[in-house]
Protein backbone atom coordinates (compact mmCIF):
# COMPACT_ATOMS: atom_id res chain seq x y z
CA UNK A 1 0.00 0.00 0.00
CA UNK A 2 1.27 3.46 -0.90
CA UNK A 3 0.47 6.39 1.37
CA UNK A 4 1.44 9.39 -0.75
CA UNK A 5 0.59 12.09 1.74
CA UNK A 6 2.63 10.43 4.48
CA UNK A 7 5.48 9.36 2.16
CA UNK A 8 5.10 5.75 3.28
CA UNK A 9 5.01 2.25 1.79
CA UNK A 10 3.24 -0.44 3.80
CA UNK A 11 3.78 -4.17 3.28
CA UNK A 12 1.02 -5.81 5.31
CA UNK A 13 2.21 -9.35 4.57
CA UNK A 14 5.59 -8.71 6.23
CA UNK A 15 4.38 -6.13 8.71
CA UNK A 16 6.91 -3.68 7.32
CA UNK A 17 6.62 0.08 7.04
CA UNK A 18 8.96 2.05 4.74
CA UNK A 19 9.09 5.75 5.50
CA UNK A 20 10.86 8.68 3.84
CA UNK A 21 12.27 11.11 6.40
CA UNK A 22 12.95 14.79 5.96
CA UNK A 23 16.36 16.27 6.65
CA UNK A 24 15.04 17.49 9.99
CA UNK A 25 16.73 15.25 12.57
CA UNK A 26 13.82 15.61 15.00
CA UNK A 27 11.75 13.30 12.79
CA UNK A 28 14.23 10.45 13.41
CA UNK A 29 14.19 10.44 17.20
CA UNK A 30 12.06 7.76 18.82
CA UNK A 31 12.32 5.41 15.84
CA UNK A 32 13.80 1.90 15.84
CA UNK A 33 14.52 1.09 12.18
CA UNK A 34 15.69 -2.32 11.02
CA UNK A 35 16.80 -0.85 7.66
CA UNK A 36 18.15 2.63 7.00
CA UNK A 37 19.02 3.89 3.52
CA UNK A 38 20.99 7.13 3.48
CA UNK A 39 20.45 8.66 0.05
CA UNK A 40 23.05 11.20 -1.16
CA UNK A 41 24.90 11.43 2.13
CA UNK A 42 27.64 13.20 0.19
CA UNK A 43 25.53 16.36 0.38
CA UNK A 44 26.32 16.63 4.10
CA UNK A 45 29.04 19.23 4.55
CA UNK A 46 31.40 18.72 7.43
CA UNK A 47 32.11 15.65 9.57
CA UNK A 48 28.76 15.37 11.34
CA UNK A 49 25.05 15.01 10.61
CA UNK A 50 22.50 15.01 13.40
CA UNK A 51 20.06 13.04 11.23
CA UNK A 52 22.68 10.40 10.39
CA UNK A 53 23.65 10.03 14.05
CA UNK A 54 20.01 9.81 15.16
CA UNK A 55 19.19 7.04 12.68
CA UNK A 56 22.36 5.03 13.29
CA UNK A 57 21.94 5.06 17.05
CA UNK A 58 18.22 4.26 16.76
CA UNK A 59 18.99 1.14 14.72
CA UNK A 60 20.97 -0.28 17.65
CA UNK A 61 17.72 -1.49 19.17
CA UNK A 62 17.31 -4.03 16.36
CA UNK A 63 18.81 -7.53 16.51
CA UNK A 64 20.31 -7.40 13.01
CA UNK A 65 20.02 -3.86 11.58
CA UNK A 66 21.23 -2.93 8.11
CA UNK A 67 22.42 0.52 7.08
CA UNK A 68 23.08 1.44 3.43
CA UNK A 69 24.61 4.57 1.93
CA UNK A 70 23.94 5.34 -1.74
CA UNK A 71 25.62 8.53 -2.83
CA UNK A 72 27.91 10.48 -5.06
CA UNK A 73 31.12 11.32 -3.22
CA UNK A 74 31.37 14.40 -1.03
CA UNK A 75 33.61 17.20 -2.32
CA UNK A 76 36.21 17.20 0.49
CA UNK A 77 37.98 14.77 2.79
CA UNK A 78 36.56 16.53 5.85
CA UNK A 79 32.95 15.68 4.95
CA UNK A 80 31.05 12.88 6.67
CA UNK A 81 30.81 10.51 3.70
CA UNK A 82 34.53 10.84 2.97
CA UNK A 83 35.36 9.98 6.57
CA UNK A 84 33.08 6.93 6.44
CA UNK A 85 34.63 5.74 3.16
CA UNK A 86 38.20 6.11 4.42
CA UNK A 87 37.35 4.27 7.63
CA UNK A 88 35.70 1.44 5.68
CA UNK A 89 38.71 1.14 3.34
CA UNK A 90 40.91 0.42 6.35
CA UNK A 91 38.76 -2.72 6.94
CA UNK A 92 39.02 -2.49 10.72
CA UNK A 93 35.27 -3.05 11.08
CA UNK A 94 34.50 -6.33 9.30
CA UNK A 95 30.77 -5.59 9.30
CA UNK A 96 31.27 -2.51 7.11
CA UNK A 97 31.69 -2.94 3.35
CA UNK A 98 32.44 -0.32 0.73
CA UNK A 99 31.93 -0.46 -3.04
CA UNK A 100 33.39 2.68 -4.56
CA UNK A 101 33.20 3.44 -8.28
CA UNK A 102 35.31 6.47 -9.07
CA UNK A 103 37.56 7.46 -11.96
CA UNK A 104 41.30 7.35 -11.28
CA UNK A 105 42.73 10.84 -11.11
CA UNK A 106 45.55 9.76 -13.46
CA UNK A 107 43.07 9.14 -16.30
CA UNK A 108 42.03 11.71 -18.85
CA UNK A 109 38.84 12.91 -17.08
CA UNK A 110 37.05 13.47 -20.38
CA UNK A 111 37.73 10.02 -21.79
CA UNK A 112 35.14 7.27 -22.04
CA UNK A 113 37.47 5.04 -20.02
CA UNK A 114 37.20 7.42 -17.04
CA UNK A 115 33.43 7.65 -17.45
CA UNK A 116 33.04 3.86 -17.56
CA UNK A 117 35.25 3.35 -14.53
CA UNK A 118 32.95 5.54 -12.43
CA UNK A 119 29.73 4.27 -14.04
CA UNK A 120 29.59 0.47 -14.45
CA UNK A 121 25.98 0.86 -15.66
CA UNK A 122 27.07 3.11 -18.55
CA UNK A 123 25.76 0.67 -21.20
CA UNK A 124 22.50 -0.01 -19.38
CA UNK A 125 20.97 3.01 -17.67
CA UNK A 126 22.80 6.09 -18.94
CA UNK A 127 22.21 8.32 -21.92
CA UNK A 128 25.65 7.92 -23.50
CA UNK A 129 25.36 10.88 -25.85
CA UNK A 130 24.31 13.19 -23.04
CA UNK A 131 27.18 12.09 -20.80
CA UNK A 132 29.68 12.53 -23.63
CA UNK A 133 28.28 16.03 -24.24
CA UNK A 134 28.77 16.82 -20.56
CA UNK A 135 32.38 15.68 -20.81
CA UNK A 136 33.01 17.89 -23.85
CA UNK A 137 31.36 20.86 -22.13
CA UNK A 138 33.61 20.39 -19.09
CA UNK A 139 36.64 20.12 -21.39
CA UNK A 140 35.77 23.45 -23.07
CA UNK A 141 34.63 25.27 -19.92
CA UNK A 142 36.88 24.99 -16.84
CA UNK A 143 34.06 26.37 -14.69
CA UNK A 144 32.06 23.19 -15.40
CA UNK A 145 34.90 20.75 -14.74
CA UNK A 146 34.54 20.49 -10.94
CA UNK A 147 30.85 19.60 -11.11
CA UNK A 148 31.50 17.13 -13.93
CA UNK A 149 34.28 15.41 -11.96
CA UNK A 150 32.11 15.13 -8.88
CA UNK A 151 28.74 14.19 -10.39
CA UNK A 152 29.84 12.09 -13.39
CA UNK A 153 33.25 10.74 -12.38
CA UNK A 154 32.36 10.47 -8.67
CA UNK A 155 35.62 12.13 -7.60
CA UNK A 156 36.15 14.22 -4.49
CA UNK A 157 36.53 17.65 -5.97
CA UNK A 158 36.77 21.00 -4.25
CA UNK A 159 35.27 23.70 -6.46
CA UNK A 160 38.31 25.91 -5.85
CA UNK A 161 41.64 24.99 -7.41
CA UNK A 162 44.02 24.47 -4.47
CA UNK A 163 47.65 25.58 -4.52
CA UNK A 164 48.60 21.93 -3.96
CA UNK A 165 46.94 19.08 -5.84
CA UNK A 166 45.55 16.39 -3.56
CA UNK A 167 47.50 13.60 -5.27
CA UNK A 168 50.71 15.60 -4.98
CA UNK A 169 50.16 16.14 -1.26
CA UNK A 170 49.33 12.48 -0.64
CA UNK A 171 52.47 11.39 -2.49
CA UNK A 172 54.51 13.19 0.19
CA UNK A 173 52.76 11.59 3.18
CA UNK A 174 55.75 9.41 4.06
CA UNK A 175 57.04 8.83 7.57
CA UNK A 176 58.80 11.72 9.27
CA UNK A 177 62.29 11.08 10.68
CA UNK A 178 62.11 12.62 14.16
CA UNK A 179 65.86 12.14 14.74
CA UNK A 180 66.65 14.74 12.07
CA UNK A 181 65.32 17.51 14.29
CA UNK A 182 67.76 16.56 17.04
CA UNK A 183 70.80 16.04 14.83
CA UNK A 184 70.28 18.39 11.88
CA UNK A 185 69.63 22.06 11.20
CA UNK A 186 66.03 23.07 11.80
CA UNK A 187 64.03 25.96 10.35
CA UNK A 188 60.65 27.01 11.73
CA UNK A 189 57.68 28.94 10.41
CA UNK A 190 55.25 30.61 12.82
CA UNK A 191 51.79 31.86 11.84
CA UNK A 192 50.09 33.51 14.81
CA UNK A 193 46.32 33.49 14.74
CA UNK A 194 43.61 36.03 15.22
CA UNK A 195 41.61 35.81 18.41
CA UNK A 196 40.02 32.38 18.02
CA UNK A 197 41.66 30.79 14.98
CA UNK A 198 44.49 28.27 14.73
CA UNK A 199 48.05 29.25 15.52
CA UNK A 200 50.49 27.11 13.56
CA UNK A 201 54.15 26.34 14.15
CA UNK A 202 55.94 24.15 11.61
CA UNK A 203 59.51 22.85 11.83
CA UNK A 204 61.42 21.44 8.86
CA UNK A 205 64.73 19.58 8.67
CA UNK A 206 66.45 18.27 5.56
CA UNK A 207 67.95 14.77 5.32
CA UNK A 208 71.00 13.71 3.33
CA UNK A 209 68.86 13.02 0.27
CA UNK A 210 67.55 16.57 0.22
CA UNK A 211 64.10 15.61 1.56
CA UNK A 212 62.47 18.04 3.98
CA UNK A 213 60.80 16.40 6.98
CA UNK A 214 57.95 18.30 8.60
CA UNK A 215 56.96 18.59 12.27
CA UNK A 216 53.81 20.73 12.77
CA UNK A 217 52.13 21.87 15.98
CA UNK A 218 48.80 23.69 16.25
CA UNK A 219 47.28 25.75 19.05
CA UNK A 220 43.64 26.75 19.59
CA UNK A 221 41.56 28.16 22.46
CA UNK A 222 39.50 25.75 24.53
CA UNK A 223 36.36 27.88 24.74
CA UNK A 224 34.15 27.64 21.68
CA UNK A 225 35.99 24.76 20.03
CA UNK A 226 32.78 22.78 19.46
CA UNK A 227 31.13 25.82 17.87
CA UNK A 228 34.16 26.44 15.66
CA UNK A 229 34.11 22.78 14.63
CA UNK A 230 30.53 23.22 13.43
CA UNK A 231 31.30 26.58 11.81
CA UNK A 232 34.30 25.37 9.82
CA UNK A 233 32.93 21.83 9.44
CA UNK A 234 36.14 20.20 10.57
CA UNK A 235 36.70 18.14 13.75
CA UNK A 236 38.89 20.50 15.79
CA UNK A 237 37.52 18.97 18.99
CA UNK A 238 38.37 15.44 17.86
CA UNK A 239 41.85 16.50 16.77
CA UNK A 240 42.38 18.15 20.14
CA UNK A 241 41.36 14.97 21.96
CA UNK A 242 43.91 12.98 19.96
CA UNK A 243 46.73 15.45 20.59
CA UNK A 244 46.87 16.96 17.09
CA UNK A 245 45.89 20.39 18.44
CA UNK A 246 47.13 21.87 21.72
CA UNK A 247 44.28 23.63 23.54
CA UNK A 248 45.00 26.67 25.66
CA UNK A 249 42.69 28.09 28.36
CA UNK A 250 40.19 30.82 27.52
CA UNK A 251 38.57 32.15 24.41
CA UNK A 252 41.76 33.09 22.54
CA UNK A 253 45.09 31.39 21.99
CA UNK A 254 47.30 31.77 25.06
CA UNK A 255 50.66 32.87 23.64
CA UNK A 256 52.47 31.73 26.77
CA UNK A 257 51.99 28.13 25.55
CA UNK A 258 53.34 29.06 22.11
CA UNK A 259 56.36 30.77 23.66
CA UNK A 260 57.10 27.77 25.89
CA UNK A 261 56.86 25.45 22.89
CA UNK A 262 59.34 27.57 20.91
CA UNK A 263 61.77 27.66 23.82
CA UNK A 264 61.51 23.88 24.12
CA UNK A 265 62.24 23.50 20.40
CA UNK A 266 65.35 25.66 20.66
CA UNK A 267 66.53 23.76 23.74
CA UNK A 268 66.09 20.34 22.13
CA UNK A 269 66.68 20.93 18.42
CA UNK A 270 69.22 22.76 16.31
CA UNK A 271 66.88 25.61 15.37
CA UNK A 272 68.72 28.05 13.10
CA UNK A 273 65.81 30.40 12.31
CA UNK A 274 62.20 30.98 13.34
CA UNK A 275 60.46 32.83 10.51
CA UNK A 276 57.62 35.01 11.76
CA UNK A 277 55.15 37.57 10.50
CA UNK A 278 54.68 40.85 12.41
CA UNK A 279 51.00 40.15 13.16
CA UNK A 280 50.62 40.01 17.00
CA UNK A 281 54.33 39.31 17.36
CA UNK A 282 54.57 41.99 20.06
CA UNK A 283 52.37 39.84 22.30
CA UNK A 284 54.50 36.75 21.74
CA UNK A 285 57.74 38.67 22.31
CA UNK A 286 56.37 39.87 25.64
CA UNK A 287 55.81 36.24 26.66
CA UNK A 288 59.31 35.28 25.51
CA UNK A 289 60.72 38.16 27.59
CA UNK A 290 58.97 36.79 30.68
CA UNK A 291 60.75 33.48 30.01
CA UNK A 292 64.03 35.38 29.49
CA UNK A 293 64.41 33.63 26.18
CA UNK A 294 66.39 34.90 23.22
CA UNK A 295 65.42 32.96 20.12
CA UNK A 296 66.64 33.17 16.47
CA UNK A 297 63.62 35.12 15.28
CA UNK A 298 63.71 36.33 11.66
CA UNK A 299 60.96 38.51 10.22
CA UNK A 300 59.20 36.94 7.24
CA UNK A 301 56.26 38.78 5.69
CA UNK A 302 53.21 37.06 4.24
CA UNK A 303 52.88 39.45 1.32
CA UNK A 304 53.95 38.87 -2.27
CA UNK A 305 57.57 39.93 -1.72
CA UNK A 306 58.50 37.24 0.81
CA UNK A 307 55.95 34.57 -0.02
CA UNK A 308 56.57 34.38 -3.78
CA UNK A 309 60.04 32.74 -3.53
CA UNK A 310 58.85 30.60 -0.62
CA UNK A 311 55.93 29.24 -2.66
CA UNK A 312 58.20 28.62 -5.63
CA UNK A 313 60.51 26.59 -3.38
CA UNK A 314 57.65 24.66 -1.74
CA UNK A 315 56.06 23.93 -5.12
CA UNK A 316 59.34 22.57 -6.47
CA UNK A 317 59.92 20.43 -3.38
CA UNK A 318 56.43 18.93 -3.65
CA UNK A 319 56.72 18.33 -7.39
CA UNK A 320 59.96 16.41 -6.86
CA UNK A 321 58.61 14.40 -3.92
CA UNK A 322 61.13 16.00 -1.54
CA UNK A 323 58.72 16.47 1.38
CA UNK A 324 57.61 14.12 4.18
CA UNK A 325 54.71 15.40 6.26
CA UNK A 326 53.51 12.14 7.81
CA UNK A 327 49.88 12.63 6.77
CA UNK A 328 49.03 15.06 9.59
CA UNK A 329 45.29 15.71 9.06
CA UNK A 330 45.33 19.29 10.40
CA UNK A 331 48.18 20.26 8.08
CA UNK A 332 46.39 18.46 5.25
CA UNK A 333 43.24 20.50 5.85
CA UNK A 334 45.27 23.71 5.63
CA UNK A 335 46.94 22.52 2.41
CA UNK A 336 43.64 21.68 0.74
CA UNK A 337 42.07 25.02 1.75
CA UNK A 338 44.85 27.15 0.28
CA UNK A 339 44.88 28.81 -3.11
CA UNK A 340 47.54 31.07 -4.62
CA UNK A 341 46.70 34.58 -5.77
CA UNK A 342 48.93 36.75 -7.98
CA UNK A 343 49.89 40.40 -8.17
CA UNK A 344 50.26 42.15 -11.56
CA UNK A 345 53.91 41.02 -11.72
CA UNK A 346 52.96 37.35 -11.31
CA UNK A 347 54.22 37.01 -7.73
CA UNK A 348 52.14 34.70 -5.56
CA UNK A 349 50.95 34.48 -1.98
CA UNK A 350 48.55 32.14 -0.20
CA UNK A 351 44.88 32.85 0.37
CA UNK A 352 41.83 30.92 1.57
CA UNK A 353 39.59 29.10 -0.87
CA UNK A 354 36.58 29.80 1.40
CA UNK A 355 35.88 32.15 4.33
CA UNK A 356 35.87 29.38 6.96
CA UNK A 357 38.88 27.53 5.56
CA UNK A 358 42.04 27.54 7.70
CA UNK A 359 45.41 27.73 5.92
CA UNK A 360 47.65 28.64 8.89
CA UNK A 361 49.58 25.37 8.78
CA UNK A 362 50.49 25.70 5.11
CA UNK A 363 51.47 29.35 5.59
CA UNK A 364 53.82 28.30 8.42
CA UNK A 365 55.21 25.47 6.27
CA UNK A 366 55.86 27.86 3.37
CA UNK A 367 57.63 30.27 5.73
CA UNK A 368 59.83 27.48 7.13
CA UNK A 369 60.69 26.22 3.63
CA UNK A 370 61.32 29.79 2.52
CA UNK A 371 63.72 30.39 5.41
CA UNK A 372 65.52 27.08 4.78
CA UNK A 373 65.80 27.68 1.04
CA UNK A 374 67.12 31.19 1.56
CA UNK A 375 69.75 29.98 4.05
CA UNK A 376 70.78 27.08 1.82
CA UNK A 377 71.03 29.39 -1.19
CA UNK A 378 73.21 31.85 0.74
CA UNK A 379 75.41 28.99 1.98
CA UNK A 380 75.80 27.68 -1.56
CA UNK A 381 76.73 31.15 -2.85
CA UNK A 382 79.40 31.52 -0.15
CA UNK A 383 80.84 28.09 -0.96
CA UNK A 384 80.95 28.90 -4.67
CA UNK A 385 82.66 32.18 -3.85
CA UNK A 386 85.40 30.40 -1.92
CA UNK A 387 85.85 27.91 -4.74
CA UNK A 388 86.27 30.65 -7.31
CA UNK A 389 89.04 32.39 -5.40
Amino acid sequence: MIRDTAKQLVCAELGTLYRALSADASTAYGLSPALVIHDELGQVRGPRSELYDALETAAAAQEDPLSLVISTQAPTDADLLSLLIEDAKKAKDKSTKVALYTADVELDPFSEKAIRQANPHFDVLMNKDEVRNQAETARRMPSAESSYRNLVLNQRVNTANPFIAETQWEACAGEVNEDLFRSGTVYAGLDLSARNDLTAKVLVAQDEDGVFHVKPEFFAPTLGIVERSHRDRVPYDVWANTGLITLTPGASVEYRAVAESLVSDCDNYGVAEIAYDRWRMDVLKAELAKLRAELPLVEFGQGFKDMAPALDALESILANGKLRHGGNPVLRMCAMNAIAIKDPAGNRKLDKSKPTGRIDGLVALAMAIGAASRALSESSSIEQGFVSL
